[in-house]
């Protein structure tokens, strides 16, 4: 259903978009075309530049607020889980460990339903701040190798043995 999920640090999308292009491009080439749920994100850009690429972005209303669907430039699919910006850390690691689970077979809004409801106090370290590391996880068959990338952006996941396409049918969570 899922090849992973996204934590980002806010609903900016200008300011959280770019380091999730850069890792799934590493891994990917380049990321051409990302569709989004138009309710849930502060701002509704259309292209972005991201190194030398541009990366179009396509705004849906009947796209899950819960998932973010990116399309490299060879037409592969990587479907992302959505993790609320103020989820508390174990929970929105949980999210996504079961985002990336191969033998998951939860929608998007099922893995946010079993989460404990978000806190923002939750998810602050101590001092308020919010933590540093925010993740991106990745199910073996999107062909991610395994690793983890920037204070910023972690990413991990593991390449399967083929380099076929996920094969996803429903990008709606």
């Amino acid at each position: 259903m899922l090849d992973g999920g996204w934590w980002p640090r806010s609903w900016d999308l200008g300011a959280e978009l770019p380091g999730l292009v850069l890792a799934l491009a590493e891994r990917h080439g380049r990321i051409r075309h990302i569709m989004l749920n138009l309710h849930g994100w502060d701002s509704r850009i259309h292209r972005m530049t991201v190194g030398p690429d541009v990366v179009h972005l396509g705004w849906f209303d009947t796209l899950n607020p819960a998932v973010l669907v990116a399309t490299t430039g060879q037409d592969v699919q990587v479907d992302l889980l959505v993790v609320p910006p103020d989820t508390a850390p174990a929970a929105a690691e949980r999210a996504m460990a079961t985002a990336a689970d191969p033998a998951n077979l939860s929608r998007a809004p099922g893995i946010l339903a079993a989460l404990d409801a978000p806190s923002a106090s939750a998810a602050a370290s101590p001092g308020g701040k919010r933590p540093e590391h925010r993740f991106v996880r990745v199910a073996a068959d999107t062909r991610l190798p395994s690793m983890r990338v920037s204070p910023d952006l972690g990413v991990s996941g593991r390449a399967p043995d083929d380099d076929g396409p996920s094969g996803r049918a429903d990008p709606r969570g």
